[in-house]
Formats: C-alpha cells, structure tokens, sequence
C-alpha cells in the first residue's frame, strides 16, 4: 500500500521517524514535505497530499504538524477528504471503521515516536464498517 506523508516544521522529525517505521513494516511512503524542521505554513503541505487524495491519486495519507488541527482543518476542505485528529489507537480505529477516514492527522508535539507508530498501524489496519456509519458518511459533503 502507498502512504502519503506531509508535515510541518513541527512534524518534520516524527516525520521521518514513521516513514522510516512504515517502510519497515513493507508500506511504501510518498513524501511530501516538508523536509526540514525550518518554519513553513502547514496548509501548504496539508493541502497538497490532500488534493492528491481528492484527485485519487493516492488512497490514504498521513499529516502531522504541532497539535495536529492545523493539518486536520486544512485537510477537510477537500472533496471526498475525511481527515482525522487521532491522539491514541482507539481513536484512529474508530476513525476508520465508523468515518471512513482516509487522512491520519497526528499531534506532533503531544505523542510519542511509539504512539505514533501504534496509532498509524491501528489506523492502516482498520477497515470501514459501513453500514449505518455508511449512511452517515454519506451525508458529511454540503
């Protein structure tokens, strides 16, 4: 499966902790950016994985800057983007089974290199539900 990455300054080194976690794991990453820990705009990048998931050019990506909102709001103005602030496993899980989530975004500053790693693998590995979580997805887009 093919992981989009992006990131912050905030997100840099967590960064590439996971992507380097993810490859690992047999995942292949997509970086895109930022590649340093110099200050930047996280919408810049946020919006870019995102658009390439609105375009479904990828299926599924990962964004982290310092509280993880930035990123999550960025994300969630994309058509058929449903990004989610997860902060533990459990989170991320029902992110994906109840939301259909398609986009992690991570706290940066607030976890762990550890906690990161479970949260994405828990994250990767869940699958929709569908469902009556279907019928509510549905009605998300205005």
């Amino acid at each position: 499966m093919d992981i989009a990455i992006a990131n912050d300054h905030a997100g840099y080194e967590l960064k590439v902790h996971l992507s380097n976690f993810l490859k690992s794991q047999g995942y292949k990453i997509i970086d895109m950016g930022t590649h340093s820990a110099d200050s930047v705009d996280y919408p810049d990048f946020a919006h870019a994985l995102s658009t390439a998931v609105e375009k479904e050019i990828i299926t599924i990506g990962i964004l982290i800057c310092g509280s993880g909102n930035g990123v999550c709001i960025s994300a969630n103005k994309h058509k058929n983007v449903r990004a989610a602030l997860a902060w533990n496993s459990e989170i991320a899980r029902l992110a994906k089974q109840h939301n259909n989530a398609n986009v992690l975004c991570l706290p940066g500053r607030f976890i762990t290199e550890n906690e990161a790693e479970q949260i994405s693998i828990a994250f990767l590995h869940s699958e929709f539900e569908g469902g009556r979580h279907e019928r509510r997805v549905n009605k998300i887009d205005v």
